[in-house]
């Protein structure tokens, strides 16, 4: 699917959307010293590095906590997906970054989709998923919202700094979302695969046939 619309968007819509040069022309004409200073925080958060350090601290706190590998490992899972579907789709579609003046240094990949979007959606979104199962009201409300929050402002702060086009940044919110689905799905059909009885193996209490 991402990698479908960027083709179209490359092909088809190509011209068309020449009008999103102009959106990132007028953010950058709005920057101010503290917004760059602000949105350099938020666009490092997104970093590789930043990410999967994050991913790896959870990861083992998840696992300390829970003694589940599955469950701690879900995280990373969404972060490899991700990584695997924004480089193949980077790399195939070779889009151009938008020509404004570019605040931060451009990795050796494309503009579309945006990885730092995609890998911060997919992590943190893992993350507000697996929190449902914190027993603490405040404390899980908290932790969904910020994790929710978080790839937002890394998707602002890279438009901001003019990394990526809003089409850049709204597939690799896609990427990300997706990414994440997948790797809880996988968890919650792994644990129900590990509950089930063998085949052929009444699970205790099942049988109602009456005793000799």
């Amino acid at each position: 699917m991402v990698l479908g619309i960027g083709f179209v968007l490359t092909g088809p819509l190509a011209a068309p959307l020449r009008a999103e040069d102009a959106v990132s022309q007028r953010v950058a004409s709005a920057r101010t010293s503290a917004w760059n200073s602000i949105t350099f925080v938020w666009s490092h958060i997104g970093n590789t590095e930043i990410v999967i350090g994050v991913c790896i601290v959870v990861s083992v706190v998840v696992l300390w906590r829970t003694r589940d590998w599955r469950f701690a490992a879900v995280p990373a899972l969404a972060l490899l997906l991700q990584a695997v579907i924004f480089g193949t789709v980077s790399t195939l579609v070779g889009r151009a970054r938008p020509p404004v003046a570019e605040l931060d240094l451009a990795p050796p990949t494309t503009s579309y989709p945006s990885g730092h979007v995609g890998a911060s959606t997919a992590l943190y979104l893992t993350l507000a998923l697996l929190a449902v199962r914190i027993h603490r009201a405040w404390l899980r409300r908290i932790t969904i919202i910020v994790c929710l929050a978080i790839p937002l402002l890394v998707a602002f702060a890279r438009l901001y700094r003019g990394m990526h086009h809003i089409t850049d940044i709204a597939a690799g919110l896609l990427n990300g979302v997706i990414c994440a689905l997948l790797a809880v799905g996988w968890y919650k059909h792994r644990a129900r695969t590990a509950a089930s009885p063998p085949k052929g193996v009444e699970p205790p209490g099942a049988s109602t046939g009456q005793p000799d």
